[in-house]
């Protein structure tokens, strides 16, 4: 029997989930329980998942047991759209926002499965989101840029295209910086790899304008981005290029011998 299907059948035959769902969340620690998170979407109730939310937190901070509930409740909310509920996404999109990272990447999980079924619509939305503040920016971009989402040529440029705008903003961001910008920052320095991979063509040509940037926090980005193995597999000799490129223009910085170390 596989995890997730173990978890429901305990949940089906459990009448308040709350301890069982403490005790095995995997918190306080590295890594929530995301198979029992799944398990909890696939059976939950709307109801079960707007009681969750209310973990806020101050109920419940960032990475404690609790946590955990609010995460299931996040993510139950993509279910709920997917299944054409789609008042929920505004509170997605609070959410989005959260001081709490396990929730912030929850919404993007939740996005990720309404965009299993409907990723043109997911498209039109984000292009939405990325016009807010930077943690729905970075909603935004994690939500777009999970591999079994980009099947879909068309509709992975339209996702090259968001990230693009978004490393412009980047760009263009003066001065001192809101607490959001580091999440968003730190999900710009592997999305951009995703997306290539999924579009090699296309996405080589954005990404290559981007590696004469003479923004540090771009070139972070860029450095991050050609250090993942998924680019390396994908075409080693063009990733040697750009970083010597990059090199050339930086005078160092990024070394062949750090590729493949993400």
């Amino acid at each position: 029997m596989k995890k997730v299907d173990a978890y429901i059948e305990k949940l089906s035959g459990t009448e308040n989930w709350d301890e069982f769902l403490l005790a095995e969340s995997g918190l306080p620690g590295p890594r929530a329980n995301l198979k029992l998170i799944e398990a909890v979407v696939q059976i939950g109730s709307e109801e079960t998942f707007l009681r969750y939310l209310t973990y806020s937190s101050d109920k419940a901070p960032v990475n404690s047991k609790e946590e955990f509930l609010a995460a299931c409740g996040a993510v139950g909310l993509g279910r709920l759209v997917k299944e054409g509920k789609k008042e929920y996404l505004s509170v997605l999109k609070v959410l989005a926002s959260d001081s709490r990272w396990r929730t912030r990447e929850s919404v993007a999980m939740a996005l990720q499965m309404y965009g299993e079924s409907n990723m043109d619509e997911l498209l039109d939305i984000m292009l939405d989101w990325v016009k807010g503040n930077n943690t729905e920016k970075r909603a935004a971009a994690a939500a777009l840029c999970e591999p079994k989402l980009l099947n879909n040529r068309k509709q992975v440029v339209k996702v090259l295209n968001i990230l693009n705008s978004i490393t412009e903003e980047i760009k263009e961001t003066k001065g001192s910086k809101d607490e959001g910008f580091i999440p968003l920052k730190k999900a710009m320095g592997y999305c951009w790899s995703v997306a290539i991979v999924a579009a090699p063509e296309e996405g080589k040509i954005l990404f290559e304008r981007w590696l004469d940037s003479e923004d540090k926090d771009i070139k972070w980005i860029v450095k991050e981005n050609l250090n993942k193995n998924r680019l390396i597999k994908m075409d080693k000799d063009w990733v040697t290029r750009c970083i010597q490129k990059f090199d050339d223009i930086n005078m160092g910085g990024l070394h062949e011998n750090e590729i493949g170390t993400n």
